[in-house]
């Protein structure tokens, strides 16, 4: 015979990833003539609640290499920029998003540079990066429990009496009594 138990436990009860294209602008000090190198560090984010979706804020530094005074030079322009991005993840079995709900915030793919372009003097920056993010909440497990019998042997008190009985009480006696002879 079995019957059903219901295990309460954390799982993931919701996932998806987003991938994205943002334009951003750098002003640098002089006029660039030709951009050598641009690279993206410095990626942080954080997920929140906010009412059933996931709202992701994050940063990150973008660097641009570039040459200036008719290619005759170069210099570095640096400049932090903030995102924020909204995702509606799906969750499992009518769970809902709570404030007891775990987000975990992963970068799928870093944030490139896919495309860079100089008008009047401003570098124009195509960046593409995709996140994913995890739901961890309570759900409920049922599992089948089956009735089994317990495995361990069942000594009587008769069958330990019997062996009790059989001990020879004066055996410690009759040993010491003949090595004395």
């Amino acid at each position: 015979m079995s019957n059903f138990r219901e295990i309460v436990t954390k799982a993931v009860i919701g996932k998806a990833k987003k991938t994205s294209n943002n334009k951003f602008s750098i002003e640098t000090e002089e006029r660039p003539d030709t951009v050598l190198g641009c690279w993206v560090i410095n990626n942080t984010f954080n997920g929140t609640n906010h009412n059933g979706s996931v709202l992701i804020n994050g940063a990150f530094d973008v660097n641009v290499w570039y040459s200036y005074d008719n290619d005759t030079k170069t210099a570095v322009s640096t400049k932090r920029f903030n995102y924020t991005d909204k995702m509606n993840v799906p969750l499992k079995n009518d769970t809902v998003l709570d404030n007891n709900s775990e987000i975990i915030v992963r970068s799928l793919k870093q944030p490139t540079v896919t495309k860079v372009d100089i008008h009047n003097g401003v570098v124009d920056l195509d960046i593409e990066k995709e996140l994913g993010v995890e739901i961890v909440g309570n759900t409920k497990v049922k599992i089948s429990v089956e009735d089994l019998d317990d495995d361990y042997e069942e000594l009587l008190d008769e069958e330990l009496d019997e062996e009790i009985d059989k001990v020879d009480e004066n055996y410690l006696e009759t040993e010491i009594v003949d090595d004395n002879k």
